[in-house]
């Protein structure tokens, strides 16, 4: 399996901005690392469970290898992503809905996520569960993605990748400016 997989999407990213734009001055953005990392915005939630979209549901079960022993530890919970059915109907009016809505035409999708990434941070070395889709919305040169050693920058220019999460990864923004994706767990 490819780690980086481009897809046959193409989304118009200025009409992703403007939904950003729209998201950004709706909602708050949680992270349970605290806003130093950056933030996250859930877009699909499980059927009329608007508390899906909070705490430990925003990241979801990780492993990770946090010391010197290398030895392997499991963070957050299981969630059960295929509940993730229902788009947020706050955001709706957005072109983020129209996204959402053909990418299920050839993917079955669980929870659906802004995640935004501050200057000079990065996320730990870790492994989920799922495949993930990632649409970049907005980016910078120092924006890089690793997955099991290797090393890709994602453009922002409306295309659609898949990155195989279930190896070892790690995103960093080593630019000036934060980095926005628009994040899909992939399913099948």
């Amino acid at each position: 399996m490819k780690n980086f997989e481009l897809t046959d999407f193409t989304f118009d990213v200025n009409k992703l901005r403007d939904a950003l734009e729209k998201v950004e001055a709706r909602a708050e953005q949680q992270s349970p690392l605290g806003f130093a990392d950056g933030g996250a915005v859930c877009l699909t939630q499980i059927p009329g469970d608007p508390n899906s979209t909070t705490g430990g549901n925003v990241i979801g079960l990780y492993w990770t290898r946090p010391d010197s022993t290398y030895k392997e530890v499991k963070r957050e919970e299981p969630i059960n992503e295929s509940n993730y059915s229902e788009f947020v109907k706050e955001f709706e009016d957005t072109y983020f809905k129209e996204v959402y809505e053909t990418l299920l035409t050839k993917y079955k999708l669980g929870r659906v996520r802004l995640i935004w990434k501050k200057p000079r941070t990065t996320i730990s070395w870790h492994r989920d569960p799922e495949r993930r889709l990632h649409i970049p919305i907005v980016t910078n040169p120092g924006c890089i993605a690793i997955i099991d050693k290797e090393a890709r920058h994602l453009e922002a220019d409306g295309k659609v990748w898949i990155t195989n999460n279930t190896k070892y990864h790690t995103a960093l923004n080593g630019g000036e400016e934060v980095r926005v994706h628009f994040i899909a767990t992939v399913l099948d």
